[in-house]
């Protein structure tokens, strides 16, 4: 039974045109962009393909491939559970259809492009930026305090209770005693919220006015938001350019969260939440550091910003 064809059956409707729009990592399946007949506007199909555990190859790939599996689980239980809470200011696709079989899953999404955040973005400028963290402060506020049921009870792809295997390729003894002491720290916080967990630049689409818009929830869960905001600035800027405007870009944050926490949470401490929050920055930009450092990165790579950001955690620690 080939896609077109399960595809017309889940959404009931003839497919007259279908584009693809990019693969999904791993080799796990892809996005399409697909047009029924009787709807105005496309609908963006994920359509993953499970692979058979019988080609993986060692305890690391299975694990790998359970993580994965799981990831799209929870994906599934956002867009079914969650993903109608957010408001235009924290803006996600709306969940058409889904439905899984016996090695695929189908996500049946609205397409954004459609609803006018048809731009993406390489690189931003900093007033650029501010779209995404404005997207990061008002998700965080939304869902401050809530239980992460059915999602990742810790958010993030890199987290060290994923990643086994990258913490034992680990070789410096200080890095192998700090790892979990700085998972308890971001872990263990008094304010949590739910944090996207790949909040990379290419998940983020943006419309002609400036106005971000999110994909991609395979590792939301619970966690600080700042998590999402340390990777959120990994991915778009250099580290010397962080490191000459990491004022700016932490200070509009937290002026965008504490506004839209006044809001939604009026009973909350919002200063004692930015103290929290600006403190563990630095740990989950180390808490990242701390997974590149043990999947494929070289330490020799490792700039003046996240060397003065390591030796500040460890001193904490």
């Amino acid at each position: 039974m080939n896609s077109a064809h399960n595809m017309n059956k889940i959404i009931n409707k003839t497919i007259t045109k279908q584009e693809h729009i990019q693969s999904l990592w791993g080799g796990y399946g892809e996005l399409l962009r697909c047009y029924f007949q009787d709807i105005p506007n496309s609908v963006v199909v994920k359509r993953i393909q499970i692979p058979s555990v019988k080609i993986l190859r060692g305890k690391a790939e299975i694990f790998s491939h359970e993580r994965k599996l799981r990831s799209y689980q929870v994906e599934l239980f956002w867009y079914q559970n969650y993903a109608d809470l957010c408001n235009e200011f924290c803006r996600v696709p709306i969940l058409i259809e889904s439905d899984t079989q016996k090695n695929e899953i189908y996500f049946v999404l609205e397409d954004l492009n459609a609803a006018g955040y048809l731009l993406r973005k390489r690189s931003l400028q900093l007033e650029e930026a501010k779209s995404c963290l404005k997207w990061l402060a008002n998700f965080h506020a939304l869902f401050l305090g809530k239980k992460p049921q059915g999602l990742w009870k810790t958010g993030t792809y890199w987290h060290l209770k994923t990643r086994p295997f990258e913490l034992e390729n680990l070789k410096e003894k200080d890095w192998i005693s700090a790892a979990p002491l700085i998972d308890k720290a971001l872990s263990q916080a008094e304010f949590l919220t739910f944090v996207h967990g790949d909040a990379k630049l290419s998940n983020f689409c943006f419309s002609p006015n400036g106005a971000a818009a999110a994909v991609d929830f395979q590792y939301v869960g619970g966690g600080v938001g700042v998590k999402d905001v340390a990777y959120f600035l990994d991915s778009c800027f250099t580290e010397d350019f962080i490191q000459q405007n990491e004022s700016k870009l932490l200070d509009f944050y937290f002026n965008m969260l504490k506004n839209v926490l006044c809001k939604l949470h009026p009973q909350v401490d919002t200063d004692a939440i930015e103290r929290e929050w600006r403190r563990l920055y630095d740990f989950a930009w180390v808490d990242f550091y701390r997974f590149l450092k043990g999947w494929t990165f070289e330490s020799s790579r490792i700039s003046d910003y996240t060397k003065n950001l390591t030796k500040k955690v460890f001193s904490q620690i």
